[in-house]
């Protein structure tokens, strides 16, 4: 055990490097949401412009996260983990010149691509050069707390900036997240101390190759063959049980990411007090997700699964049955966060990690993210009337549902995970 914990400290900072991707993913998504209405005011946007805008961020990352695969395929995984975010801060400098519409949706597509594929790259490289998988839950679950300060940084920098003439406050905002980018492109393609836990990673690679019989290789060399293969019942199921966990966990949580400030407006908050409120509620997350990070490589983590959707179900069914007054949907989003970060996109990660050969996880993960974006994406369509004050009790119990059949999914995860071995580790 506390050879585990000096191997996690010496192996933190590239957790930070992989969480820094984390931070440029949420920012993207909070700072265009938080500063839409400063480019519309700025550039003398349209709202069907305004909405084409959001539209393609989101549909960018879809995309990002389905090429994530084959990048990593094309140009090997490290080179394009080293890269990604140097896109990543062409597109928001794009933006932070932009003078007009069009020059502003391009680099807000650029650097969704860059966003949505470095995601699933990241948490790759993270597990690849692991040196154990109780190193490698910790770490992974640990770049889900650098994405809830991406987002509580977003709004703290939105409301700084509020305040300034034209588009210059969004034009800070994006230049923000332009420097972080190229502060970790460097960081990422420059140490020292990473190129050696690749090339550690890619010995760990050769050594396990040579402990496994030819089939066994050969079926973990690419999708295809992942779910041909000797194991495909194995990989299929837990390929299916993540998959629609992810994908109904997702749609009640981007629907809050993005519509909680509306939501809260709906109910007749002032829009001081609704953003006021979303820092105080994500800064709750933002704590939930730390606790979590502590145990995503023992057992609790599996306790902490069901308290977390436990919770969540409560707090969706307690909207359901509110008066729908300002503080018990206050009260509830609170409820939320707590439960939708012990045990939301942090167990996805591991859980995506730890259950498939490294050489797909890229894959299997960007596969994952980009169909739920665009699902989320669809979704985002009809939300807003879906949480006025005459449809929201419906809509909860509806979001009820969701959680209890992601709640289904993710227990059959862990029968699949004890059945097949891959905790085992874990309990010692």
């Amino acid at each position: 055990m506390d050879n585990n914990k000096q191997l996690i400290s010496q192996y933190r900072p590239l957790a930070a490097a992989a969480g820094i991707g984390s931070i440029l993913g949420s920012g993207i998504i909070v700072g265009l949401s938080a500063t839409i209405t400063v480019w519309q005011n700025g550039l003398g946007l349209s709202n069907g412009q305004v909405g084409i805008i959001s539209a393609a961020l989101t549909f960018a990352i879809a995309i990002g996260g389905l090429l994530s695969g084959s990048i990593s395929n094309v140009f090997g995984l490290i080179r394009s983990f080293n890269w990604t975010n140097f896109i990543y801060a062409v597109g928001s400098l794009v933006c932070v010149f932009a003078p007009n519409y069009l020059v502003l949706l391009c680099g807000v597509i650029i650097t969704g691509l860059a966003s949505g594929a470095d995601l699933p790259l990241s948490l790759t490289v993270v597990s690849h050069d692991s040196p154990n998988e109780q190193v490698q839950a910790s770490l992974v679950s640990s770049t889900q707390i650098y994405w809830s300060i991406g987002i509580f940084m977003s709004y703290i920098c939105s409301f700084i900036v509020s305040t300034m003439s034209g588009a210059s406050g969004a034009r800070v905002v994006f230049a923000l997240l332009a420097l972080i980018a190229l502060i970790a492109w460097l960081w990422r393609l420059l140490s020292k101390t990473f190129k050696k836990f690749h090339q550690e990673g890619d010995q760990r690679q050769i050594d396990l190759a040579k402990k496994q019989s030819k089939s066994e290789i050969n079926n973990g060399s690419s999708l295809k063959l992942l779910f041909s293969g000797d194991k495909k019942g194995q990989y299929i199921g837990f390929f299916l049980g993540i998959f629609v966990f992810y994908i109904c966990w997702n749609l009640l949580a981007n629907t809050f990411g993005q519509f909680q400030t509306f939501t809260l407006v709906q109910a007749h908050a002032s829009q001081t007090f609704a953003t006021g409120a979303g820092i105080v509620l994500n800064f709750i997350g933002l704590v939930a997700v730390t606790v979590f990070s502590t145990v995503a490589s023992s057992p609790n983590r599996n306790r902490f699964f069901v308290v977390g959707m436990i919770i969540q179900a409560l707090a969706m069914f307690g909207l359901a049955i509110s008066s729908h007054a300002l503080w018990p949907i206050v009260i509830a989003i609170g409820c939320y966060n707590i439960g939708n970060n012990i045990t939301g996109e942090a167990i996805y990660k591991v859980w995506t990690q730890e259950s498939f050969p490294v050489e797909t996880r890229a894959s299997i993960q960007g596969l994952m993210n980009g169909i739920s974006r665009f699902a989320c994406g669809l979704f985002a369509f009809v939300t807003p009337s879906l949480v006025v004050p005459s449809m929201i009790r419906y809509t909860m119990f509806v979001f009820t549902g969701l959680v209890i059949i992601a709640f289904i999914a993710g227990i059959i995860v862990i029968t699949l995970q004890k059945k097949y071995g891959i905790i085992k580790s874990t309990k010692k």
